[in-house]
């Protein structure tokens, strides 16, 4: 039984990794295009870096991940104590609230944010996208904290307020402290959705900013070049960084805990 689990998990792997390592590897293909693999070469990777737009829209991208994470992440653990310190009556009004752009199409949501960006006459750009990203990305930070919050164990809260601290200092010695392993998932859960959004950016963005995923798709209606794969390779390896980075981070805090 379990040589039939590993082979399962073998084959699962196999068709989710496949198709990427397909497009990798067509990045260090000396030709112009995916029908043939005519040599081993670094060509496109240096188009790649040779291609200023792209660069600046990567950078763009991961600076806007990054920050809008950043604001979600606080916004959102604050919202998920609020939650969880609301009376049972209201947990689940704010909860269902909280899910509802979890739930919503993607299309919805973006049409909805071009709608109400539209009429408040914003100028759609950085700042419209990344509002949006925060948006959707707080009910996933919340999501993430909430069964942490559960598990704590109340009685160090009321010993906390019987020794005499007061609200700011029980957070910051006993509740943040033990909220930061979810916390920093909720983080990088948070990065990952906003770096891999299209629908909801595509609707917000303006002339003059623009996103990987945007990017790639306005390039692909002309036929993807292996820039676009070289690409790829690159923000693969820096997911499995991440992931590997988010690993030893959340080890090292359930051990502090």
């Amino acid at each position: 039984m379990k040589k039939l689990s590993s082979i399962y998990l073998a084959f699962v792997f196999l068709i989710l990794y496949l198709p990427i390592f397909y497009l990798i590897g067509y990045a260090f293909n000396a030709g112009n295009d995916m029908n043939r693999f005519t040599g081993f070469g670094f060509s496109h990777f240096e188009n790649l870096f040779g291609d200023n737009r792209l660069m600046l829209i990567l950078v763009q991208t991961f600076f806007l991940a990054f920050l809008s994470a950043l604001i979600a992440t606080i916004i959102g653990t604050f919202g998920a104590i609020y939650i969880y310190q609301a009376k049972k009556k209201y947990q689940e009004a704010f909860l269902s609230i909280n899910n509802v752009l979890m739930v919503a199409p993607d299309v919805m949501v973006g049409a909805s944010f071009l709608i109400l960006f539209t009429n408040m006459k914003f100028q759609l750009g950085f700042i419209s996208v990344l509002a949006s990203h925060v948006a959707f990305s707080i009910p996933i930070v919340v999501l993430m904290i909430l069964p942490r919050l559960k598990e704590m164990n109340g009685d160090m809260i009321k010993a906390a307020y019987d020794l005499g601290a007061s609200q700011l200092q029980m957070l910051k010695e006993i509740m943040l402290p033990y909220l930061t392993p979810a916390i920093i998932a909720g983080y990088f859960m948070a990065f990952t959705y906003s770096l891999d959004d299209f629908a909801v950016t595509f609707f917000v963005t303006g002339n003059g900013f623009s996103t990987l995923s945007v990017e790639i798709y306005s390039r692909a209606r002309q036929g993807i070049s292996l820039e676009i794969n070289a690409l790829s390779a690159l923000v693969f390896l820096f997911s499995i960084l991440l992931v590997i980075g988010y690993y030893f981070i959340s080890r090292e805090k359930e051990e502090t805990v």
